[in-house]
């Protein structure tokens, strides 16, 4: 086999016990995880905003923005439920450049996964303790979920693993809501398989294990824009796009919970995330319109970090992103109190 097995690493299970989670912890994840699931069963009326770094890139640039947003967050509580971005895996269309702090725990170093495995753990766990938030993270490799399945508060499956088996199987498993992307082709129909899979029962291999999954009813719909044959990238989140997508859930009446999360960057702007307000004002308009555009979407996806734009890996400005390009602080935060004061 041309690969070099450098290390073996520990198991999920050894890590928890390296770095176990206190009783109040558990506590505060069980609180704010049945008020995430509360918004996308419909019995809160709250928008979800899952908002933050293209990729967790330092731990302690992304502290100091999740305590910024945790501030805000006091401030529009009864109309946003905030759930912080830590992306600590990222996906790379070539497989080139910085993949993220579960391979990279420092990006002027040689890539480390077990260093990598720990300071995930560590990070997550800060946000829980110090800022009071179970954040979100991309299943990149299903198999790592396990490292923070006591820890999240939101799990996003990308547009290129959506059609993967094994990420519909373990979302499957999976107890918080998982979003699905449609694929960068813009295949709907790929997105409601996936969504399908995802609230199904499942017998399946996970991790040297015969298991079964129970279905997870909050497995939902993410609108990310998309490419076609040609490299056009075009938009999926105006008006006629969400009502399709209502349409595409009404023939599927076996789904629970429908639900979609728009996600404001990636192609919907063209990357570009100084868009992301207008788009997410033009949905909100949608819904004051449209009462079951207004029942079906959930929230929005945000990319922000505390300065504006991107930088490369060794560029070294403090609270820049080193992948895609964000939306900075002061921008970040006028969002969402515009967004309180739209709903």
């Amino acid at each position: 086999m041309n690969m070099n097995f450098e290390r073996k690493l520990p198991i999920p299970m050894e890590v928890k016990e390296m770095y176990p989670l206190s009783k109040k912890t558990s506590d505060l994840i069980d609180r704010r995880r049945a008020e995430v699931e509360r918004i996308f069963s419909g019995k809160d009326d709250r928008i979800a905003l899952i908002v933050g770094p293209c990729s967790a890139d330092n731990e302690d640039s992304v502290m100091d923005y999740i305590l910024r947003l945790a501030e805000v967050q006091q401030k529009v509580k009864d109309k946003i439920c905030i759930i912080p971005r830590i992306y600590t895996n990222k996906p790379r269309t070539t497989g080139q450049g910085y993949k993220g702090l579960v391979h990279q725990p420092d990006p002027n170093e040689k890539p480390d996964a077990f260093k990598g495995i720990i300071a995930t753990r560590e990070l997550h766990m800060r946000a829980v303790d110090e800022a009071e938030f179970t954040c979100a993270d991309e299943m990149l490799y299903p198999e790592n979920y396990k490292y923070l399945d006591d820890i999240l508060g939101y799990v996003a499956v990308g547009a290129r693993s959506v059609e993967n088996q094994q990420h519909r199987l373990v979302a499957s498993g999976i107890e918080v809501p998982v979003g699905m992307k449609n694929p960068t082709s813009g295949d709907l129909s790929v997105m409601m398989n996936s969504i399908v899979a995802g609230q199904s029962q499942h017998d399946f291999i996970y991790r040297g294990w015969s298991v079964q999954s129970s279905g997870n009813p909050f497995t939902h719909a993410i609108m990310r824009g998309f490419t076609d044959e040609h490299g056009g990238v075009y938009p999926n989140y105006h008006y006629e796009n969400l009502v399709h997508v209502h349409e595409l859930y009404a023939k599927k009446p076996e789904l629970q919970n429908p639900a979609v999360i728009i996600d404001a960057n990636h192609s919907n702007s063209r990357k570009n995330p100084f868009e992301q307000p207008r788009i997410i004002k033009e949905v909100l308009n949608y819904c004051t319109y449209n009462a079951d555009l207004k029942g079906l979407i959930k929230g929005f996806m945000v990319e922000s970090y505390i300065e504006d734009g991107n930088q490369k890996p060794d560029g070294g400005m403090y609270g820049k992103s080193i992948t895609d390009a964000c939306l900075g602080w002061p921008k970040t935060e006028r969002l969402i109190l515009d967004m309180a004061d739209a709903l």
